[in-house]
C-alpha cells in the first residue's frame, strides 16, 4: 500500500505541475544532450590526433640553385646544398631515437608529384624540374616530438625550411577544442536552468500538497516518507529528459555520421567515433539525469518541505 501511494502521489504531482515538469524535461534533455556530446567530442579530437598524427610527416626542404640565387641573406645564402651535406643530414636523423625512417625525395621525383597534384592548372606549365627542391621525409616515432626536428634543422647549412604538417593540425585541434568548451559552457548554463525549474517545481509542487503534508505529519509519517514522493517526481522528470538525451545522441550517430548525412563516407579523411563511444556514455547519462534532479529536489525541500 504504501509503494502504491507514493506511486499515486508522484503521478498527481508530474499532472498538477504538468507545464513545468515539460519545461525541466526540455532543460534536462538539451543540457545532457550537450553533456553526452562534449564527451563525443573530447573522444572524437583523441581519435583524430591518434590517426593523423600517425600519418603526418616532417619533409626537411634543401636548398636549390633557383633559391640560393633568389636570395641573398637567406636560408640559402650559401648555396645549393651538396652532397655532403644531404649525407650529414641524413645521418644525423638516423641516430635520432624519435626518428623511424628518413626517405630522400628527388627534386625529379617532386615534380613528378607536382605534375599529378597541379598538372591540370596553368601554373604548372611554368614549373621546371630544377625549380623544385629536394627534401627528406622524416617519419617519427612519437609524432607529438615534431618541433624537435624542427627546430633542430630550421637554419642548417643546405636546409631552405622545415615543414610539419602538424602545426596545422595542432591549430585544428585547438578550434575543436575552443568548441567542446563552448559546448560544455552551454551545457552548463541549461544545466542551472533545469536546477532552478527543479527547485521552482518542488516549491509550487510542496506548496499545493500542503495540506496533505501537514495531515501525514499528524499521523506520524516519516520526513523521509513524505519527501519521497516529491524527490521521485524529480527523478522521474531527470529520467525522461535523460532517455530524449540519449535518443538524440543516438539519432546523431546514425542520421548524421553514419546514415542520413552520412559523414563517415563522405568525409573518409576524418577517422569518426563509432557506437561504442556512443553506447559508453548513455549509461552515464541516465545516471546524472537521475542522480542531478534528485540532488536538488532533497536540497530544495529542507528549505521548502519542513518535515
Amino acid at each position: 500500500m504504501r509503494a502504491q501511494f507514493v506511486m499515486s502521489e508522484i503521478g498527481v504531482g508530474l499532472r498538477r505541475n504538468l507545464t513545468m515538469t515539460f519545461a525541466v524535461i526540455i532543460s534536462v534533455a538539451l543540457s545532457l544532450a550537450l553533456f553526452g556530446g562534449s564527451l563525443l567530442m573530447r573522444d572524437q579530437v583523441s581519435n583524430m590526433k591518434g590517426y593523423w598524427y600517425d600519418k603526418v610527416n616532417v619533409s626537411i626542404y634543401l636548398c636549390n640553385k633557383s633559391d640560393a640565387e633568389a636570395t641573398s641573406g637567406g636560408a640559402c645564402s650559401k648555396g645549393a646544398v651538396t652532397p655532403e651535406q644531404k649525407q650529414a643530414l641524413q645521418a644525423e636523423l638516423k641516430g635520432m631515437d624519435l626518428v623511424q625512417s628518413v626517405r630522400y625525395e628527388s627534386a625529379d621525383e617532386a615534380f613528378k608529384h607536382y605534375q599529378e597534384q597541379y598538372g591540370h592548372t596553368a601554373l604548372a606549365a611554368s614549373i621546371t624540374p630544377d625549380q623544385m627542391q629536394e627534401s627528406l621525409r622524416v617519419k617519427l616515432d612519437r609524432p607529438e616530438k615534431y618541433k624537435v626536428i624542427t627546430t633542430s634543422f630550421t637554419g642548417r647549412d643546405g636546409v631552405q625550411s622545415v615543414s610539419d604538417q602538424n602545426t596545422e593540425m595542432d591549430n585544428l585541434f585547438r578550434y575543436l577544442g575552443y568548441l567542446n568548451w563552448a559546448a560544455l559552457g552551454i551545457m552548463l548554463i541549461m544545466l542551472i536552468v533545469a536546477l532552478l525549474l527543479i527547485v521552482n517545481t518542488v516549491r509550487v509542487s510542496a506548496f499545493s500538497r500542503r495540506r496533505e503534508t501537514g495531515i501525514m505529519r499528524l499521523v506520524g509519517a516519516s520526513g523521509f516518507y513524505i519527501q519521497v514522493p516529491f524527490i521521485m517526481e524529480a527523478a522521474v522528470a531527470g529520467l525522461i529528459g535523460a532517455v530524449f538525451a540519449c535518443a538524440m545522441l543516438a539519432s546523431g550517430q546514425y542520421f548524421v555520421i553514419d546514415h542520413g548525412l552520412g559523414l563517415r563516407e563522405k568525409m573518409e579523411l576524418i577517422k569518426f567515433v563509432g557506437w561504442d563511444a556512443v553506447l559508453t556514455k548513455l549509461p552515464l547519462v541516465l545516471v546524472i539525469g537521475v542522480l542531478m534532479p534528485s540532488m536538488a529536489a532533497f536540497i530544495a525541500l529542507r528549505k521548502y518541505l519542513k518535515v
